[in-house]
């Protein structure tokens, strides 16, 4: 039975009932008393009527407050995931970065130190190839002792070249400005093969140390960089 047709039977068995006792109220000799507490008894009913409809709103809001407290904690687990989300990126994000700034790093410097190497290599490259002394600057004489032989080179080679430059000359010539090989024809101080070569220097390559001595610096620091350089190759070859 609904609530309004529970109320509306209610209203009616009141009504039937305040007027069989104002009847029998009449009859027996009672009056206005009888009737309030028929009235009474009615009205409590009415109410008693009522108390499904309160306990369906208490339901209803009891339903309500759980589906709020379920989507306030939907709610909080979302951002809570989305929070955790934006860390985890900004946390890639950093370390992509860091990774970056150390490769670049990294780079510059290694870049640094080739230019400081290439730099250094070239000081050193001009250093070999700027001799003291030209060789245009020794008188020409007929013939030239061993001492004299060097104290041209001394003059002509740098001096933190010269001991390689030396090196070879003891092994090619033993600072025999006439020393030729007999089977190849390699002719001088550095053994020049063949040693017309030595023309591009000056026409008295034959009879002059000191252009031999130009010749033979200017082919070592051309192919192998410096006279040292020259030597490292000779040290592993036996020739250069």
């Amino acid at each position: 039975m609904s609530r309004i047709s529970v109320r509306g039977f209610a209203v009616a068995s009141a009504t039937a009932v305040t007027t069989v006792g104002a009847v029998v109220g009449v009859a027996a000799g009672h009056d206005q008393g009888t009737t309030d507490r028929v009235e009474a008894t009615a009205a409590d009913q009415t109410l008693l009527a009522d108390i499904p409809a309160g306990q369906n709103v208490r339901a209803q809001a009891a339903s309500l407050t759980q589906q709020a407290d379920t989507q306030s904690e939907a709610a909080e687990s979302a951002a809570k995931k989305d929070a955790e989300e934006a860390a985890r990126k900004q946390a890639a994000e950093d370390a992509t970065a860091k990774k970056e700034a150390a490769d670049e790093a990294a780079k510059k410097k290694e870049a640094e130190e080739k230019a400081k190497e290439r730099e250094k290599e070239d000081k050193e490259q001009i250093s070999s190839r700027s001799a003291t002394r030209d060789a245009s600057s020794f008188p020409a004489k007929g013939s030239y002792s061993t001492a004299e032989v060097q104290a041209m080179a001394r003059s002509m080679v740098p001096g933190d070249q010269f001991q390689c430059f030396s090196n070879i000359v003891n092994n090619e010539s033993s600072w025999d400005y006439t020393a030729t090989n007999a089977s190849s024809g390699a002719y001088g101080l550095v053994q020049s093969l063949p040693g017309s070569k030595m023309a591009s220097a000056g026409a008295d390559w034959r009879t002059n140390p000191a252009t031999q001595i130009k010749w033979g610096l200017g082919y070592m620091n051309e192919r192998y960089g410096s006279p040292c350089g020259a030597w490292s190759f000779w040290q592993a070859n036996q020739w250069y």
